[in-house]
C-alpha cells in the first residue's frame, strides 16, 4: 500500500517556500504521493443564506499548476488531484494538462475526477450543472482516446474532435482515472469504468458495505473484483494519534492500495505544524 499526504489547501497559505518545504518534507521522509483537492471558485455567502460548503474565503491552489511546480522541487513524489471536477472543465484541455504532468513526472500521474456539488462554479465556468453525470462518462472515453491515439476523430453528445491529437502523448497510455464520490451511482460508475476510488470517512461498517458494493459492481462489469484501487484517507481531526497505525493496518487489510493523511481542520496553528505532523505520522505508521 502506498502512503501519501493530502495537501492542506485551506491552511498552507501562499508562500512558495513553505509549499516547497511541505512537498520536499513529504518526499524526504518517504511518502509516495501528494493528493490535492480542487475548487476553482468559492461562493460569497452574503446573498446565499443557508449556504453549505466552501466559500470565497477558502483558499485553493489550482492542482495542475501546483503539480507542475512541485514536480520540479519534489520529483520523487507522484501526484494526484482528489478530485478534478471534470464536467466543469474542457475535456481536451484536461487531457493535455494531464498528459503533460505524466510526461514531467515520468509516468506516475493519476487523474482523480468527480462531478462536484457546486452550481456556482459550473455557472462561472460556462458549464451545465444539470448534465454533469451524463457528461462525465463521455469525458472519460474522450480522455482515454486522446491519451492512447496520436490522431482522434470523435463525435458524441458533448464532444466533437476531427482528426486531431495530443503531442506529446503521456507515458502511461492511458493515464489511470480514479473517481471520487460515495453515492451509489458513483460506485457503479467506478466499478464499471474507473481504475480507482476515493472513499471518504473511517473504515466502519458502512464503509465496508460501500467497498463490498463497489466490488460487486466491478464484478458485474466483467472485471476482477480487485481491479479497482482504493485510495483511503486518514483525517487526524477525527482519528487520535494512538489509532493512526491501527487505522492504516485496517485499511490495508480491507484492500486499500493507497492511503493519505489529511491534516486540515485539526486546529494546527501554522503551515509548519502541518509539515511536522506529516513527519510524525510517517514515523508512527512506518512504510
Amino acid at each position: 500500500m502506498q502512503l501519501g499526504v493530502t495537501f492542506p489547501q485551506l491552511e498552507i497559505g501562499s508562500d512558495p517556500g513553505i509549499i516547497r518545504e511541505y512537498a520536499q518534507t513529504a518526499q524526504d521522509v518517504g511518502y509516495d504521493y501528494l493528493l490535492a483537492y480542487d475548487h476553482v471558485l468559492g461562493a460569497e455567502t452574503t446573498n446565499r443564506p443557508g449556504w453549505k460548503g466552501y466559500t470565497s474565503k477558502d483558499q485553493f491552489h489550482e492542482p495542475f499548476v501546483l503539480f507542475g511546480y512541485l514536480a520540479g522541487v519534489a520529483p520523487r513524489l507522484a501526484y494526484v488531484p482528489g478530485v478534478i471536477i471534470l464536467p466543469q472543465r474542457q475535456t481536451v484541455l484536461v487531457a493535455k494538462q494531464a498528459a503533460e504532468l505524466d510526461v514531467l513526472t515520468g509516468g506516475t500521474f493519476r487523474l482523480g475526477i468527480g462531478v462536484g456539488w457546486n452550481p456556482v462554479e459550473y455557472e462561472a465556468l460556462g458549464a451545465d450543472f444539470t448534465t454533469r453525470g451524463r457528461q462525465v462518462e463521455e469525458q472519460m472515453e474522450v480522455l482515454r482516446l486522446l491519451w492512447t491515439q496520436p490522431v482522434v476523430t470523435f463525435e458524441g453528445n458533448y464532444h466533437r474532435i476531427t482528426e486531431a491529437g495530443l503531442n506529446p502523448l503521456p507515458v502511461q497510455r492511458p493515464i489511470p482515472i480514479w473517481i471520487g464520490g460515495t453515492a451509489d451511482v458513483a460506485l457503479e460508475r467506478t466499478g464499471r469504468l474507473a481504475d480507482g476510488w476515493f472513499p471518504l470517512g473511517r473504515l466502519d461498517d458502512a464503509m465496508r458495505e460501500k467497498i463490498e458494493r463497489l466490488r460487486g459492481y466491478t464484478e458485474a462489469a466483467g472485471r476482477p473484483r480487485d481491479a479497482v484501487g482504493i485510495d483511503a484517507r486518514i483525517d487526524i481531526r477525527t482519528i487520535p494519534e494512538a489509532e493512526w497505525a491501527s487505522e492504516v493496518e485496517a485499511w490495508r487489510a480491507a484492500g486499500a492500495t493507497h492511503l493519505s493523511v489529511n491534516t486540515m481542520g485539526a486546529g494546527l496553528a501554522s503551515p509548519r505544524d502541518h509539515i511536522e505532523t506529516i513527519r510524525r505520522f510517517k514515523a508512527a505508521v512506518g512504510g
